[in-house]
């Protein structure tokens, strides 16, 4: 992703908010039978490690496929893939710029918000991990409902059946790059003349 100077986003609280409000992300990967890309939810969790007496934080991304998607025998463990998180976007049109109205140089152009994470890609099979995965993404997603749906509000022999068709998805993180293109690069007159036309 090209990222100019002016919009470059490097506060990891704001990446981290983006990828926790719009987790359908796009991971793109490499396999045998050409470049797969496939949508995904994905869960954002944060661990400390032990390593040679220090102790340093851990980002990982979960998620999971159907076991029916052959993403798992195409691309390998370990792979390195990319996800694509997407923000808000809009269309901006030269009439939303006062100083267009003044000189006429303007052209449209596109603003957007998005993050891309860097990582490897790790398969998990295990019960138990997928169970605290879907766990985690049902409270993130179900927390604004009147009554939040739990996975213990369906028969655990179901919530078996389901989990025996699916395949967990953990995101080792290597590096995380934003862009927040929002007409940074416009006067403070054409920023004011955006705010009244896209509220």
């Amino acid at each position: 992703m090209h990222v100019p100077k002016v919009f470059q986003q490097d506060d990891p609280v704001a990446l981290h908010e983006l990828m926790m409000k719009y987790p359908l992300a796009s991971l793109i990967a490499y396999s045998a039978t050409g470049i797969e890309v496939n949508h995904i939810p994905f869960f954002l969790t944060n661990s400390t490690e032990e390593l040679h007496g220090n102790t340093t934080e851990k980002l990982t991304l979960q998620g999971h496929i159907a076991k029916a998607n052959p993403l798992w025998q195409n691309v390998k463990d370990n792979a390195e893939i990319l996800l694509v998180f997407h923000g808000p976007n809009c269309y901006i049109s030269p009439n939303y710029y006062p100083t267009k109205k003044e000189q006429g140089k303007a052209v449209p152009t596109w603003n957007y918000v998005a993050v891309h994470v860097k990582g490897l890609l790790h398969y998990r099979f295990d019960t138990d991990f997928k169970l605290a995965m879907l766990n985690n993404l049902t409270i993130q997603h179900e927390q604004n409902q009147e009554k939040p749906w739990s996975i213990t509000d369906a028969p655990m022999q179901y919530i078996q059946r389901m989990l025996a068709a699916i395949v967990g998805l953990e995101i080792e993180i290597l590096s995380i790059t934003g862009k927040w293109k929002v007409s940074q690069n416009q006067p403070e007159i054409n920023k004011q003349g955006l705010v009244v036309w896209i509220v």
